[in-house]
C-alpha cells in the first residue's frame, strides 16, 4: 500500500505488486501525476469485467477485430469475469499467465490476449473507471522466434496440382499467381468480382484499407478459373469457391482437404497462407521492385517483406548458381571446340 497527497487529502493505493522496485517505481509516477495535475481517483464504482468487456466489443467497429478480440476475451473471463477492474492487479494477470502456460498455450497466443486485456484497461483509466492501469507492472511472455514461412518451390507446386482436388486445385492456382490472402479474399472471392474481360479480380473487401485492390490476372490462373467455373459457375453459387451444401455461403474451410493433398503429394504440411508468402517471393526473385509487390499483395508498405527475405536471397543466389553453371556449361563447350580444331 503506497499513500499520496490529492488536493490536501491523503489517499491510499494499493501498488498490486510485491516488488519494491516496482512500487517505488510507481509511487514516483503518481507524484508525478499529482504535480501535474493528471493523477484522477475513478469516478464511480467500477464495474465488473463482464460488463466492461461487453460495452468494450460493441465499440470495436471491424467485425473482424471483434470476432478476434472476442475470442481473448473469452480466455480472460475464465480468470477475471467475477472481479471488478480495480481488483484486477499485476499478481492475478501473472497468474492468467502462469495458468495458460501450463495448459501448454504458446506464449504468442497468450500475448494475444494480453495485449486485449491492456487495451481494456488503459480505456478504462482513460475514462476514469480505475486509477491506474496494472499493466505498468506486467511484462509480456518471451516468444520463439518466428518461422519463416514455406516458399513453394515450382516441383513442389507441380507434385500438389497433380493430386489435389479440383476446387483445392483452382484455390492453389489463384493464390500463387495473385496472392490473395487465403480465407479473407480468395475463399470470400464472388464471381461478380472476376473480370475476364480485362483479366482482373476486384478485391472489395480485405483486412486493411491498402487491400481493396485490383490484381491483374495471369493467363495460366484465367485459364484454371475458366476450367472451375464450368465446373461450379455463377449459376450454381454467387461464389467462386461455395459451400456445396449451401450455395449461398461461401467455403470456410478447406484445411482437411488441403492437408490430404500435401500427404498424397508427400509433402510435409504447411499452411495455406503460405502460397501468399511463395507469390511476394517470387515476385522479388523476378525482379519486381518491394514497393509494387507490396501493392500487389494489399501492404501499404514494403517492410512485410523483410519476413520473406531469406527466402527470396535464396532464391536470388540460386539465380546466380544457374548464371555460374551457364557460364561453365558455355566455357566447357568452348574449350571442346579448342580441342576439336587443333
Amino acid at each position: 500500500m503506497m499513500a499520496v497527497s490529492v488536493a490536501g487529502r491523503q489517499v491510499g493505493k494499493s501498488t498490486y505488486t510485491r516488488s519494491k522496485r516496482i512500487a517505488g517505481q510507481m509511487l514516483a509516477r503518481w507524484e508525478t501525476e499529482v504535480f501535474e495535475g493528471r493523477f484522477h481517483l475513478p469516478k464511480s464504482i467500477p464495474p465488473y469485467f463482464d460488463e466492461w468487456a461487453e460495452d468494450f466489443l460493441k465499440k470495436v467497429t471491424h467485425p473482424n477485430t471483434r470476432k478476434r478480440y472476442a475470442c481473448s476475451v473469452r480466455k480472460l473471463q475464465n480468470r477475471f469475469s467475477r472481479l471488478r477492474l480495480s481488483d484486477i492487479s499485476a499478481e492475478s494477470i501473472e497468474e492468467f499467465k502462469e495458468d495458460r502456460l501450463g495448459e501448454g498455450v504458446e506464449p504468442a497466443t497468450i500475448n494475444h490476449d494480453l495485449r486485449v486485456l491492456r487495451r481494456m484497461l488503459r480505456l478504462a483509466e482513460r475514462k476514469r473507471l480505475i486509477s491506474h492501469n496494472p499493466f505498468v507492472a506486467v511484462e509480456q511472455l518471451k516468444q520463439r522466434a518466428p518461422r519463416l514461412p514455406h516458399i513453394v518451390t515450382f516441383e513442389e507446386e507441380e507434385k500438389i496440382m497433380a493430386v489435389a482436388a479440383p476446387h483445392i486445385r483452382a484455390l492453389v492456382v489463384l493464390i500463387l499467381e495473385t496472392g490473395l490472402r487465403s480465407h479473407r479474399e480468395a475463399l470470400a472471392l464472388k464471381w461478380e468480382d472476376v473480370d475476364f474481360a480485362n483479366a482482373l479480380i476486384r478485391v472489395r473487401e480485405s483486412k486493411t484499407r491498402a487491400g481493396i485492390r485490383s490484381v491483374p490476372l495471369s493467363a495460366r490462373c484465367k485459364n484454371e478459373l475458366v476450367r472451375w467455373r464450368n465446373r461450379v459457375g455463377p449459376e450454381f453459387s454467387p461464389f467462386v469457391f461455395p459451400n456445396m451444401r449451401i450455395p449461398s455461403q461461401p467455403m470456410k474451410d478447406v484445411r482437411h482437404t488441403w492437408a490430404k493433398a500435401l500427404r498424397e503429394a508427400k509433402l510435409e504440411f504447411f499452411v495455406l497462407y503460405n502460397l501468399r508468402h511463395s507469390h511476394a517471393t517470387r515476385l522479388s526473385a523476378a525482379g519486381v521492385s518491394d514497393l509494387f509487390v507490396a501493392q500487389m499483395i494489399g501492404h501499404s508498405t514494403p517492410s512485410i517483406l523483410q519476413k520473406y527475405s531469406k527466402a527470396i536471397d535464396e532464391y536470388r543466389r540460386d539465380a546466380i548458381r544457374k548464371l555460374e553453371h551457364l557460364r561453365a556449361a558455355h566455357v566447357s563447350e568452348a574449350d571442346l571446340k579448342g580441342i576439336s580444331v587443333n
